[in-house]
């Protein structure tokens, strides 16, 4: 058995064994999924227990996984990507499924750790890191300046940013979700964020860079402590031309399916009124993209004026006529942002 920070020093590939919509309701970010029980088979060992006890409970889960024995000793070893390859495992709370498996694995040589407490001690660790003290930098700007294409041109330069849409599968808005793959659950999310963060502190980062979001992207909310710090952090808001703008937004929008565009657009008519809601639609049947984004701007202006005024401090950048790459590099040479030294 091992804690956590003997664990997540560990070499191995990392097995998560508990059922599968266990795995999908939230898991450690790059673990693979090799269940012991399927949802079903869980359920009824535990009401077992429940109702007749332990013994009865560990001969009914030996009949459920007498007869896969062979297939989930196949699918660890290649999980570890071959014999004697190492293993890190867990479970729920470190209990019998991992260190079964870990029984297993060891059968084929493989040397294994398992997580002492189980899931349950990770996210106590992923709630844990969202207390820290962050040196944490917002990215802001309307609707249409390239934020997101902005933080990732500064990533690829060394710079520290954690893409909270990017993580959430949504931009953010109304059609935030249009054309992204499912979003995760909220604990998912978190997941993702705490190993992010985590991934930076560990490399010193002098500035981590988000972009200025509301509490919630999507359906995903940004956990209440990393938010707290947002609040009170320093925004560099970027700025560009109406015409930039609107482009940007037609490259982004334009190939999304017409009845999506419209259902989204409904979703937020009482907020843009009658008029503009009504021009939008009508502009997305024409498939007039810019006559659409034009219809739409100025409510979601007002919506980040607004919620920029809350804003600590901020300076602002007018980077008009520069792509993301080269307004990336413009940050840097003029020290608004700093990267990571090289690790």
């Amino acid at each position: 058995m091992s804690g956590i920070d003997q664990f997540r020093a560990a070499s191995g590939t990392l097995v998560d064994v508990r059922t599968p919509s266990e795995f999908a309701q939230g898991h450690w970010p790059g673990a693979i999924n090799i269940p012991l029980f399927g949802d079903e088979q869980r359920a009824i060992v535990g009401r077992t227990y429940k109702q007749k006890g332990r013994k009865q409970a560990i001969e009914l889960g030996l009949s459920f996984t007498g007869p896969a024995l062979v297939d989930l000793s196949k699918a660890l070893t290649k999980a570890a990507g071959g014999p004697d390859q190492p293993l890190r495992l867990y479970c729920w709370r470190g209990g019998m499924r991992s260190n079964s498996m870990a029984w297993l694995a060891a059968l084929k040589d493989h040397p294994t750790l398992v997580l002492e407490g189980g899931y349950k001690v990770y996210r106590r660790w992923v709630l844990e890191q969202f207390e820290r003290r962050w040196p944490v930098q917002l990215l802001g700007g309307r609707t249409g300046t390239g934020k997101t294409d902005l933080l990732i041109a500064l990533q690829a330069l060394n710079v520290a940013v954690v893409d909270l849409e990017g993580l959430a599968h949504h931009r953010g808005s109304s059609f935030g979700g249009l054309g992204q793959p499912n979003q995760p659950s909220t604990e998912h999310y978190e997941n993702g964020l705490a190993e992010a963060l985590d991934g930076y502190r560990k490399r010193q980062a002098p500035q981590i860079w988000l972009e200025a979001e509301s509490s919630s992207v999507g359906c995903c909310r940004i956990p209440k402590a990393l938010f707290e710090q947002m609040q009170q952090a320093p925004v560099l808001e970027i700025r560009r031309k109406l015409e930039e703008r609107i482009d940007q937004l037609v490259e982004v929008y334009a190939c999304q399916d017409p009845d999506q565009l419209r259902q989204a657009t409904e979703r937020i008519q009482r907020r843009l009124g009658p008029q503009r809601t009504q021009a939008a639609l009508e502009a997305i049947k024409d498939q007039r993209w810019r006559d659409a984004c034009s219809a739409m701007l100025d409510y979601y202006d007002r919506c980040y004026d607004h919620d920029l005024k809350q804003a600590r401090e901020t300076s602002n950048l007018d980077l008009s006529g520069r792509n993301a790459q080269a307004a990336a590099i413009e940050l840097l040479n003029t020290g608004r942002v700093v990267a990571i030294d090289a690790p």
